[in-house]
């Protein structure tokens, strides 16, 4: 059986009063919505944790040696031909997987001056605008994108991602189904659709896309999961969001929102051990995450005591 151990760090955590579940699972949903699809590492649960030793966080996934070693390459490509569009829209991308979003930005500037007509580099740049919260940018290359491509499927993807952080829920749905149209097999369309509906509160349309895009998937990530689970908490199929958390806390270890949904989805199941297993994970990964600390406030969670995830 898989424990977890939740210890006070910098300071205790003393349980309050029981408070009502809805404030925690609105404000794992708000933080899903507002991020982007992330890179999953497949890890395996440890058996327990301490505050004082929290593990890495998702962006610290061994990327470093496959994208340096892409990048030594890119730079003999560009060193090379330097006046070759595609090489820095790659090179690009890998800054942009990285992080290093003006180095990113340099270099699809760069591939769009070399061929102004590139619609992949004005898709990509976008991306980093929007990753960076500069919306209006990205909104005006995905435009620019989709002018010079009308079936590129990723700026009506990227598109509808901002219209929907903008709060224009109608021009994001028409990009999505636009998306799905152009490819119906598009699980991360789907899942951004679902996640539309989401917002929008109409759960049976968000469960049956997010169901789609777990089905499209080759490689199975998390934020599906979690993202259906949130919608069966949201109609009290607490069961269901309980068995998908199950398997997201799996893929994802280091998924915080997880962890403190899959509490909230025991609590409400009755099962407080496993409830407080669950948000002591999540206080484990941040001390700090307010859903999981009333939490595991509201489950009589003690410091120091072992309790079980699985």
């Amino acid at each position: 059986m898989t424990r977890a151990v939740f210890l006070a760090g910098r300071g205790a955590i003393v349980p309050t009063a029981m408070q009502d579940d809805r404030p925690t699972l609105q404000r794992v949903a708000q933080g899903i919505a507002r991020g982007a699809v992330p890179l999953v590492a497949m890890l395996m649960l440890a058996g327990c944790t301490t505050l004082g030793n929290p593990q890495p966080a998702q962006n610290d996934t061994p990327l470093y040696g496959t994208a340096q070693s892409n990048l030594t390459s890119l730079n003999e490509v560009i060193e090379k031909h330097p006046d070759d569009p595609q090489a820095y829209n790659i090179r690009g991308t890998v800054y942009g997987e990285g992080g290093r979003n003006e180095q990113a930005l340099a270099d699809f500037d760069r591939a769009i001056s070399l061929d102004p007509n590139y619609a992949q580099a004005y898709a990509n740049r976008a991306l980093i605008y929007r990753k960076s919260g500069r919306l209006d940018l990205a909104l005006a290359d995905d435009n620019k994108a989709i002018a010079l491509d009308a079936n590129y499927v990723p700026a009506y993807l990227g598109r509808g991602i901002v219209y929907r952080e903008q709060g224009k829920a109608s021009q994001a749905l028409g990009d999505f189904n636009k998306a799905i149209a152009l490819k119906p097999d598009n699980g991360e369309a789907y899942y951004n659709r679902g996640l539309l509906y989401q917002s929008q509160h109409q759960h049976s349309y968000a469960i049956d896309d997010f169901t789609t895009a777990i089905g499209q998937s080759a490689n199975q990530k998390a934020p599906p999961y979690v993202a259906r689970a949130l919608s069966e908490l949201a109609i009290n199929n607490n069961k269901a969001a309980a068995d998908d958390l199950d398997q997201a806390v799996q893929l994802d270890p280091l998924d915080m929102r997880a962890w403190t949904s899959r509490g909230l989805a025991y609590e409400r199941l009755g099962d407080k051990d496993k409830a407080a297993g669950s948000y002591a994970k999540a206080l484990n990964l941040s001390d700090k995450y307010q859903p999981a600390v009333t939490g595991f406030a509201r489950v009589g969670g003690k410091f120091g005591q072992s309790y079980p995830t699985f």
